[in-house]
Parts: C-alpha cells; sequence; structure tokens
C-alpha cells in the first residue's frame, strides 16, 4: 500500500478540485457550444450541401492559422 500524504500536503502539488466558479463556466460553456451546433444544423439544412463546402473551406483556413 502507498501512502501519498506528504505529497498532497505541499502547496506545489495538483489540487484536484473545482470551485463552484468553475463549475458555472463548464456549465455555460456547455450552453454556448450546444446553441452554436443547434445554429449550424439549422443553417445547413437551409442552405443545403454547398454549405459543407463551405466549412470545409473555413476549417482549412483556421488549420492553417493554427499552424502558422
Amino acid at each position: 500500500m502507498v501512502h501519498h500524504s506528504d505529497e498532497a500536503s505541499s502547496p506545489d502539488h495538483l489540487q484536484r478540485k473545482l470551485s463552484n466558479r468553475h463549475l458555472q463556466l463548464i456549465a455555460i460553456g456547455g450552453a454556448i457550444g450546444t446553441g452554436l451546433f443547434m445554429g449550424s444544423g439549422k443553417t445547413i439544412s437551409l442552405a443545403g450541401p454547398s454549405i459543407l463546402v463551405i466549412y470545409m473551406l473555413i476549417g482549412g483556413m483556421f488549420f492553417f492559422l493554427m499552424r502558422a
């Protein structure tokens, strides 16, 4: 059996806990992400298959932007 009580009490080690603010921000991010996903679905259904070409084009541009 291994005891890590000395390591956990030192201040330079990772503390595995989420504060109330962290949980609120995770929930807000999930709500915003879901809204964007649903909005994209409505746009795709209205615009037709051409929107997929645009998504690939913009995705490629973002890929190269991140690699720069």
